[in-house]
């Protein structure tokens, strides 16, 4: 069983010296970058060695690779964890038997926030990208704010920074409720597509913690005027300030006139007075993202036009729709896809710009209980968006295996299964995949687990099957 995230905790004054267990993930890496720029002694570790840890440590941080509890020192004061983790870490279960405060990670983030004016992000889909253009909008408009995002943003070359500003910008988790830990000044929901649902039990229970989270927000509360879920959760507000956004008529802040031919282009109505954008990214989804991000801008009072050219400027994040090579004339993206409406959304980009080529899915399924539960949904629009797919093993995470539940189950439920094969053997999976690509196709990973791990084997046999 993995660790659930225990509200209750009281925070110290004095967090003095902290090791993070899981200290390479995106969110714990951005919290343990905040901690050392604060002065704190920072220790952690992690299963691997990746860039973020390599970054951790020429900030000063300790990191050791692979869990022991030899690397939690006996003169650490907080121990910072992660729901990723299982309840049998030997870190974990030492911190626990010395008395010592363990804060999950949305707690201590809240540490280090304290007496700032915090905009969270949150949403089953669009997070990381909604909070980058916020960010980017805000640099841009001369503010300096701090932030810790889920992905890397393109031009920053960093997920977390402490800025000099009141503001401070999260992507905020939903995935455990952790969401409802932050003291939100304005809270901005993408959409309340059902996830997650291993944690929260039913689609009801899911929409009820975003209107818990919606309704805690201090100032505003930004949410999607068109998906379905968010539409529900707004009828059940009480919040005295709500400001939609979307293509609905009605929308608060109305998206039109949408140009996917390449970097996405629209138009944002807001009190009467329309403005055009072009974005650096495809994506009809990014047009709306941007349309959420612009609505938290001129809700904290900034000039719409200013804050949409701000917002224009953002490139991307790591791991969404990120170009890792090209070989033989076929592209290598990767993306962290990994629900079925933002795999749909990945792969309708990519058809944006993919011109005459082809567009070949490398689908990674996460975790058992959300394969189970939307295997169907996953084969279909694998089916509808791209034109060949291979599916690897299901990837756990924080899941113990259930029976009969792999990749095959998203496989098998294609309508037409010329077009897909499960191949669990990633070797395989990268040397089928080079060799039905042809002159000018797009293969893209996708999935939140380690599937971005495959990318180096793909580029490996394109060369050896094309070079």
């Amino acid at each position: 069983m993995t660790i659930k995230p225990d509200l209750t905790v009281q925070i110290p004054v004095e967090l003095g010296a902290v090791h993070f267990v899981g200290i390479g993930g995106s969110g714990m890496s951005g919290i343990a970058r905040l901690f050392l720029g604060a002065g704190h002694r920072v220790t952690g570790s992690d299963v691997r060695d990746s860039g973020n840890v390599a970054a951790l440590r020429a900030l000063g941080a300790d990191v050791a690779i692979g869990h022991d509890a030899a690397n939690l020192a006996d003169d650490i004061d907080t121990v910072v964890v992660t729901g990723a983790l299982w309840q049998d870490n030997p870190e974990y279960r030492l911190a626990l038997e010395r008395g010592l405060p363990v804060l999950h990670r949305s707690q201590a983030l809240a540490a280090v926030i304290a007496g700032q004016r915090l905009v969270s992000v949150a949403g089953a889909h669009g997070k990381t990208t909604s909070t980058g253009m916020i960010i980017t909008g805000l640099l841009a408009l001369g503010e300096d704010p701090s932030f810790v995002n889920g992905g890397v943003i393109e031009e920053l070359g960093v997920s977390a920074a402490a800025g000099e500003g009141e503001l401070f910008v999260v992507e905020a988790d939903e995935s455990d409720g952790s969401f409802l830990f932050y003291d939100t000044a304005v809270a901005l929901v993408t959409n309340v597509d059902p996830d997650h649902l291993d944690h929260y039990g039913s689609r009801e229970a899911f929409e009820q913690a975003f209107v818990d989270f919606a309704d805690r927000a201090r100032e505003l509360v930004v949410i999607s005027s068109d998906d379905a879920g968010a539409m529900r959760v707004t009828e059940r507000l009480s919040h005295e300030r709500v400001v939609t956004f979307g293509e609905a008529p009605d929308a608060a802040v109305r998206v039109h006139s949408i140009d996917t031919d390449g970097p996405v282009s629209f138009t944002v109505v807001y009190e009467g007075v329309e403005h055009r954008a072009t974005l650096r990214i495809p994506g009809r989804h990014n047009a709306i993202n941007a349309a959420g991000a612009f609505a938290v801008l001129v809700g904290l009072g900034f000039d719409p036009a200013a804050s949409l050219a701000g917002i224009a400027r953002f490139a991307g994040t790591g791991r969404r729709f990120e170009l890792h090579g090209t070989v033989g004339g076929v592209s290598v993206y990767d993306d962290y896809a990994h629900h079925p409406t933002e795999v749909a959304a990945a792969l309708a980009a990519a058809r944006t710009v993919v011109g005459e080529g082809r567009i070949i899915a490398v689908h990674q399924p996460h975790t058992y209980s959300r394969t189970r539960a939307f295997a169907q949904e996953f084969a279909d629009v694998l089916e509808q968006y791209a034109d060949e797919t291979v599916v690897l093993d299901v990837y756990g995470a924080r899941e113990d295996p259930i029976p009969g539940v792999t990749g095959a189950l998203v496989s098998e439920r294609f309508s037409d299964t010329s077009h897909v094969a499960f191949v669990p053997d990633w070797q395989e999976a990268a040397d089928h995949t080079a060799r039905i690509a042809r002159n000018g196709d797009f293969v893209i990973t996708l999935g939140c687990g380690d599937v971005y791990r495959i990318v180096p084997q793909l580029l490996g046999s394109l060369e050896r099957e094309r070079g």
